[in-house]
């Protein structure tokens, strides 16, 4: 890594995002901790990312717009890392929004607790509109996550990742042959150095889309995480380690799957109150599959049966 200049280095990795890009580069720029640069890489965009994010640019001197070819995320990621001359690596995707003490907290946590080498924390999940969904409360000590990990869970969210530049410079950043797991392997390798942790209270939207990333990518990420585990025991002398799969937040192509988490974020939505949100669910999961009793049962109820909108935060 390069000099350190700064206190943060916000590692933001670009494709194809120009639905979202603004809304999160603006809400980096907007963090009450200021002393931080922005670095942005955009990996071959066919879309309109790159001018959006130059413009922003030309009038914030923290941001640092890099554009090449297209080589894939892990690749993105390691380049970034040679770029930054921060003390810490935060970073970011180009569709999540950060809420504004994102940084103060992470900080602060991180010169309160030396041993600890990477913190999140928890989430408000969004969807393509910007709507809540639900919040997701993350483990929040080492041993819980570290727990979690050896057993194929990912008990950290990536975007709301800050972590020591220094430690991460050792380990040699992302490996590649774990891809699309290769967050997951950092933390495995991260936690043989020292502590994790999450920040408790949300630190990021995290935004979810119904209809995205086909099924091979999922069960391309599951095989990864079973050998970013089967890594972790060889490393740390497990002779019994157990895999648990773990569910993936994108649907497979076919009907069952997409039906199958539009019902997943309709209820989350209901039962955080967003009636109007859950129905609209309700109804592209019936589209979907028409003869579902499922899909009708959330319509009738974000219709008719009685809610209590459940606090945020």
């Amino acid at each position: 890594m390069a000099t350190q200049m700064t206190r943060i280095s916000v590692l933001l990795p670009l494709y194809n995002g120009e639905a979202y890009i603004r809304e999160a580069v603006e809400s980096v720029l907007a963090q009450t901790w200021r002393d931080f640069e922005l670095l942005i890489l955009d990996d071959g965009s066919r879309d309109g990312s790159l001018a959006i994010v130059q413009e922003i640019a030309r009038r914030d001197p923290r941001v640092r717009v890099i554009a090449r070819e297209n080589r894939g995320l892990t690749e993105t990621l390691n380049e970034l890392l040679t770029v930054a001359r921060g003390q810490l690596i935060a970073r970011m995707d180009a569709d999540d929004v950060c809420l504004p003490d994102r940084f103060a907290r992470q900080v602060a946590f991180l010169d309160a607790n030396p041993g600890v080498v990477c913190v999140g924390g928890d989430i408000e999940m969004i969807d393509e509109r910007g709507r809540f969904l639900t919040a997701l409360t993350m483990p929040e000590g080492d041993e819980e996550i570290q727990r979690l990990a050896i057993t194929g869970h990912v008990p950290i969210s990536h975007p709301t990742v800050m972590m020591r530049a220094g430690v991460l410079s050792t380990m040699g950043g992302y490996r590649h042959e774990f891809w699309p797991a290769e967050d997951f392997d950092l933390w495995l390798r991260l936690g043989e150095v020292g502590a994790l942790a999450n920040l408790r209270g949300p630190v990021l939207r995290y935004r979810l889309h119904s209809e995205s990333i086909s099924g091979t990518n999922v069960a391309k990420q599951q095989d990864a995480a079973r050998r970013c585990c089967e890594a972790a025991w060889a490393r740390r002398g497990i002779a019994d380690g157990r895999f648990e799969a773990t569910d993936d937040w994108r649907p497979a192509p076919d009907a069952r799957s997409q039906q199958r988490f539009l019902l997943r974020f309709g209820w989350w939505a209901f039962l955080s109150g967003q009636r109007a949100t859950a129905l609209d669910y309700g109804l592209r999961a019936v589209r979907k599959r028409p003869l579902s009793l499922e899909s009708w049962r959330l319509v009738l109820c974000s219709l008719c049966k009685p809610m209590r909108p459940v606090p945020r935060g």
